[in-house]
């Protein structure tokens, strides 16, 4: 198995040890997150793996023949060639495969029979082989998968890299890397800029992808479905987590429990030995206890738990009362010179209601907020607020209204009503702002700094209205998960664009998802249901893209999958079945236990026994926890069950 050994890599920036002792192993079966704070040294560690950056100490061992690819957060531009060339470009790894082929090709043609033309058929059927196999031979098919998967038109292959913004660059270099399928891949913040489609889309890739996996990412629904193991990086030591990002969560809750519950008890007998000293420190007859025990405190570890695993917290100031009509929309018409928006689009939003608005990039999203916030009046129809609404509108350049002159605590005081201001340095540090940061200028911040900054005050503001646009950009997933409980919590109405998965899934009560074609649709806060759509519109538009012609050139692709592939997806297919089949017998028999519970709890001779019954019911919400749980992983399995029976249909 292709394996790679990092071992003890250490790297500290001026007193600050940024890695230390750092070790693990990936291999390409591998499926890993890399946690950890903002500035925790996430991207510096990819950076030593990949050879980007040096470390001051660094073993190093890899199997002969890994290739390993690494995806940076940002900073790559292409300027050459034209989008699918710049793809292709994947492929220059089997260059000198290539040449030895046309080498050995002229030399058959110019040789007699004999066991030197048998060796060379035979290197030729190895060649071959081998081309079959990294896909050589349908590289435009996979080429125009992967760039149609992320967002790329028919139109924009052709179309130079030097026109794409630096969003649409990485999507190049994120669609090159894919296509180069190597051992290992590592990725910092892939979905950093995809809309929900695309993220969609590199899901389900990553998941039936061979390679090994190391990937840097805030969104926690995509880790979800695409690792099973976490390494956390905090003060420069790294810890492995097993499970995914929300099991990996649920052992750090353990953990601070333990943690907390330690640390209780050890302060109660530090308190109780302080007060035996205190009380017996003057008396002869006591002073060897004394001493006994003031050794003793000296020699105790004291335990202590760690600012990461401390849960962030943050509470909106009530929202002031609003209409039931909060947001009134009729007969919408937006337009870009000829590029039409929004056509006769009508909406009504509801007070309490928590709308997320998705779809791809350039739909319209931001539009909407904008006028929804009475930032943009440039439009047809009615857009208004119901009466005694008032907004707080978070753009993804609102950092621009900032005092550059401001400290940052002064920043957020300055709209804080008088009782917030004893928890402002608390808020502050839940928004990544702690110790001596919270009196540095704003003009010194950075982009993210500024943003969250930005956002924290129009959160701190009462509205009754939300309008929040990408508002989790810049937020580690502490502070996001910090941030969706307090939008949970809060009681006015929101209007949020996001395409973080998770973040809707648990906030939205309804989706607007916008459309290339102009025709909106709304969904009623199941995101289950809406991510089967998004399935079923990607079928669709596979189906479109290419009509007959696609249809013989997938034939082409089906029959070019080397035997391995195939038997792979086979194979897969099978545990999936196996998989399905022992979910089913376990919800029925989660069904059986239920039963047993509520027949127990209906008998005459418990009514009395409020003990029993509370452990009945409390056994009965366990089990229907166990079998709620069950089914979502029961959905997600056949989702991936449906797409695999489909590519081998």
């Amino acid at each position: 198995m292709a394996t790679l050994q990092v071992q003890r890599v250490h790297l500290a920036f001026a007193d600050r040890d940024i890695l230390e002792d750092v070790s693990f192993t990936l291999t390409e079966k591998s499926r890993s997150a890399l946690a950890g704070g903002n500035g925790s040294g996430k991207s510096t560690l990819l950076k030593v793996i990949s050879h980007v950056m040096a470390a001051d100490q660094f073993d190093y061992s890899a199997t002969k023949g890994l290739r390993i690819s690494y995806l940076p957060q940002s900073d790559i531009v292409f300027e050459q060639e034209s989008v699918y060339g710049e793809v292709e470009k994947a492929y220059d790894r089997l260059d000198s495969l290539l040449a030895e082929q046309r080498q050995l090709e002229n030399r058959l043609s110019a040789t007699g029979e004999g066991q030197k033309t048998e060796t060379m058929v035979l290197r030729l059927s190895e060649i071959h082989e081998t081309l079959l196999e990294e896909g050589y031979y349908s590289r435009k098919e996979i080429i125009e998968q992967v760039l149609f998967g992320l967002g790329f038109s028919k139109a924009d292959l052709n179309r130079p890299t030097s026109e794409f913004s630096g969003g649409w660059q990485m999507r190049i270099a994120l669609a090159k890397i894919l296509v180069e399928n190597p051992s290992i891949m590592l990725l910092d913040e892939p979905t950093n800029y995809l809309d929900i489609e695309a993220r969609y889309w590199l899901k389900n890739y990553l998941k039936v992808y061979e390679g090994g996996l190391m990937i840097v990412s805030h969104d926690q629904g995509f880790l979800d479905e695409t690792v099973n193991e976490v390494y956390e990086l905090f003060q420069g030591k790294l810890k492995r987590y097993s499970g995914n990002y929300t099991q990996y969560q649920r052992q750090r809750e353990m953990e601070i429990a333990q943690l907390e519950a330690e640390f209780k008890l050890q302060q109660d007998q530090l308190e109780k030995s302080e007060q035996f000293i205190e009380r017996f420190r003057y008396k002869a007859t006591k002073s060897r206890q004394v001493q006994s025990r003031i050794k003793m405190m000296e020699k105790i570890e004291l335990v202590e738990v760690p600012s990461h695993l401390k849960q962030l917290s943050f509470s909106f100031p009530p929202a002031p009362h609003s209409p039931n009509d909060v947001v009134i929309i009729e007969h919408l018409d937006k337009h870009y010179g000829s590029q039409v928006i929004f056509d006769d689009f009508s909406l009504m939003v509801n007070k309490g209601d928590r709308l997320a608005v998705t779809g791809k990039n350039g739909a319209g999203k931001s539009t909407l907020l904008r006028m929804l916030s009475g930032e943009d009046s440039q439009y047809g129809g009615v857009v208004r607020l119901g009466p005694n609404v008032t907004v707080g509108y978070f753009a993804q350049d609102t950092e621009k209204t900032l005092d550059p002159s401001n400290s940052v605590l002064e920043e957020v005081s300055s709209v804080a009503d008088t009782a917030d201001l004893p928890k402002l340095r608390g808020y502050l540090g839940s928004f990544l702002f702690s110790g001596d940061d919270v009196f540095k200028p704003v003009q010194v911040l950075s982009g993210g700094e500024r943003s969250r900054l930005a956002l924290l005050k129009i959160l701190l503001h009462p509205v009754n209205l939300l309008i929040l646009d990408e508002p989790t950009n810049h937020l580690d997933i502490n502070a996001k998960e910090m941030l969706l409980k307090a939008l949970k919590a809060y009681d006015g109405t929101m209007v949020f664009v996001s395409h973080d998965s998770y973040f809707i899934e648990h906030l939205a009560t309804k989706i607007l998802y916008l459309t290339e074609d102009n025709q909106p649709e709304l969904f009623s806060g199941d995101y289950s249901y809406f991510s089967y759509k998004l399935e079923q519109k990607e079928k669709v538009e596979k189906r479109e893209r290419g009509g007959a012609k696609a249809s013989e050139e997938t034939r082409k692709v089906e029959s070019s999958r080397s035997y391995k592939e195939t038997n792979r997806m086979k194979n897969r297919l099978a545990n999936l079945k196996k998989q399905s089949d022992e979910m089913l017998a376990g919800h029925q028999r989660l069904e059986m236990l239920i039963n047993q519970v509520e027949k127990e709890m209906g008998k005459a001779e418990n009514y009395s026994d409020a003990v029993k019954i509370k452990a009945l019911v409390d056994k009965k919400q366990k089990l229907e926890d166990e079998m709620a749980e069950e089914e979502e992983a029961w959905f997600v399995l056949t989702a991936e069950l449906e797409t695999l029976e489909a590519e081998l249909a």
